[in-house]
């Protein structure tokens, strides 16, 4: 990775680092107060830990609002699909969602995910060791949404930056707000010049989404393009990170994905119900109501945590373990309800072909026997950010 690269993977490192760096443990230590739990902030605020609880939330956006995303990450990425509840919500998304259609995916599998996936691992194989996170898992999806996009090659790199730069919000808003006004002017001219244009690329499918008469003005659309910037890479590098970490701390699993790639489906499901690369989200009860037989005033602030919900015992055997040969069963990794994760797919297919790419192109991969055990870390966003491999 050139040097430029390696910056950004430091400042990768940083975003997300605060908070508690192994949840877990807390997370089932709330947890035996049940599924709801008072925030020790002590602001009338509640934790919802259970999967059924946080399934409620998701799914009922009447009862619980994203509006509160607009006093810090709308101050940055402009008013975007995170902060909107229905009606506009819903509108916005019957548009957007247009961009992501089965016929799109097939050609960004063809075009931009296997050739970068290729690519990458020819950089490292010769060496019969690599360092998955640095090497691939944080590069991959980065060059992927930058192909996506049109980014001319040319501007990969200011484009990349310019994604790593705007989720330092929690730490540096200045270079935050750099970076967004960047992405804006960057992209304000290239959308106008998209109108009216055929394009399977992602501003041009923008631009030209239309329902009932109805199209995304550019100030629309540039708030979601800077949104996917960081987190159509972040969670997809993370998620790899974290799966990869499961797989190889259980040689066992790996060796049985590598001898029947039917089992790749279900690997990658399980990293992200292991490890969802995002902890937790926000939402404002926006009236007096009870969740889970707790009771939750309106206007009190409701922390959802799919991290502990993926682990909630009521739902799996054994949560806290990486087992791909558990029965498989839904996870709440990409939200549910009216924001389940608009990249889902996306999100799936990239991590569904970083996984049989590497089983296909680096035989009997396992850990570097050298190096420490892979450790994942953070807060609010978890990854394991060194995960040292040989092969061959």
């Amino acid at each position: 990775m050139a040097s430029g690269m390696d910056e950004l993977f430091e400042e990768f490192g940083r975003i997300g680092s605060m908070g508690p760096p192994e949840p877990h443990a807390l997370f089932r230590k709330m947890r035996e107060s049940g599924p709801v739990v008072p925030s020790p902030v002590g602001d009338g605020s509640v934790i919802a830990l259970g999967f059924d609880a946080v399934s409620e939330v998701f799914r009922d956006a009447r009862s619980y609002s994203s509006a509160g995303y607009a006093k810090v990450v709308g101050a940055i990425f402009g008013h975007s699909i995170l902060e909107m509840d229905p009606p506009e919500h819903t509108r916005y998304r019957a548009l957007v969602q247009q961009a992501f259609s089965r016929r799109a995916l097939e050609s960004w599998r063809d075009r931009l995910v296997i050739p970068y996936a290729q690519s990458l691992i020819d950089d490292f194989a010769p060496r019969g060791r690599a360092d998955l996170t640095r090497e691939f898992a944080f590069p991959f999806p980065l060059a992927i949404i930058a192909g996506m996009l049109d980014v001319p090659e040319a501007d990969h790199g200011r484009y990349m930056r310019w994604a790593v730069e705007i989720l330092s919000g929690q730490m540096t808003a200045s270079v935050a707000m750099n970076a967004a006004r960047s992405l804006g002017d960057y992209f304000a001219p290239r959308i106008e010049n998209a109108r009216g244009r055929k394009g399977d690329d992602l501003i041009t499918l923008l631009a030209n989404a239309e329902l009932d008469g109805s199209r995304l003005a550019t100030e629309e659309i540039l708030p979601f393009v800077r949104l996917l910037s960081p987190a159509a890479f972040e969670t997809t590098a993370r998620a790899f990170s974290n799966l990869m970490c499961g797989l190889l701390s259980h040689p066992e699993q790996v060796e049985a994905v590598a001898r029947d790639r039917r089992l790749i489906p279900q690997a990658v499901q399980e990293g992200l119900r292991w490890e969802p690369p995002l902890v937790a989200f926000a939402r404002t009860a926006t009236r007096e109501t009870e969740l889970c037989g707790v009771p939750v005033k309106a206007g009190a602030s409701v922390v959802v945590v799919v991290g502990a919900a993926n682990r909630d015992p009521a739902r799996w055997e054994n949560p806290d373990a990486f087992d791909i040969h558990r029965p498989v069963r839904s996870h709440i990794a990409f939200a549910q309800g009216a924001h389940t994760c608009l990249g889902m797919h996306l999100a799936t297919l990239e991590l569904e072909t970083a996984l049989a790419t590497l089983l296909e192109r680096l035989p009997d991969l396992r850990r570097d026997p050298e190096a420490p055990p892979p450790r994942i870390t953070g807060g609010s966003f978890r990854t394991a950010l060194s995960l040292p491999v040989v092969f061959g």
